[in-house]
């Protein structure tokens, strides 16, 4: 796989205390939820945002301003299930019992994750910083969460 231009606007740097994650987003396999999450970084809805779910051995959850995970941004997108499998650094939708009911919460997988393929939309994956991501705080709920810094499209800082 060739290295992505690190100017493109398909990546997402997601700065963290301890450094920078970058995940590849895949429009061709969710473009309205990647187009969404895009939307969302340029408002600088992430910033601050908590990790508010995080279970060893299967994913870091994040995306809801009220650190409680049940709010977002007041937005639900329908479903755009793929084939792409949930695999360790795999970016995936969370959303409550509805296939429709996704809003700005999204997890990363620690691990191999297969149980969850064609529920929820794969829409990017982590190509650099997953050994931060695996430094993530666990709990449910995250006692003293880890936060996210920023979060924000990696055109958008070149420009």
């Amino acid at each position: 796989m060739s290295r992505p231009d690190p100017n493109s606007d398909d990546l997402i740097y997601l700065d963290l205390e301890s450094g920078r994650v970058t995940i590849q987003t895949r429009p061709d396999l969710a473009p309205n939820h990647v187009a969404r999450i895009k939307e969302l970084a340029r408002q600088g809805f992430y910033d601050g945002i908590v990790f508010h779910r995080v279970i060893d051995g299967f994913m870091a959850q994040t995306g809801d301003p009220t650190g409680t995970g049940t709010g977002g941004s007041g937005q639900n997108l329908s479903a755009e299930f793929n084939e792409e499998p949930h695999l360790r650094g795999t970016c995936s939708m969370a959303r409550a019992q509805s296939p429709d009911s996704a809003d700005s919460q999204f997890f990363i997988c620690f691990d191999d994750s297969r149980f969850l393929d064609r529920q929820y939309t794969v829409w990017g994956h982590v190509i650099e910083g997953m050994d931060l991501v695996d430094q993530i705080k666990r709990g449910e709920p995250v006692q003293d969460p880890d936060r996210i810094v920023s979060m924000k499209v990696a055109a958008d800082e070149a420009a």
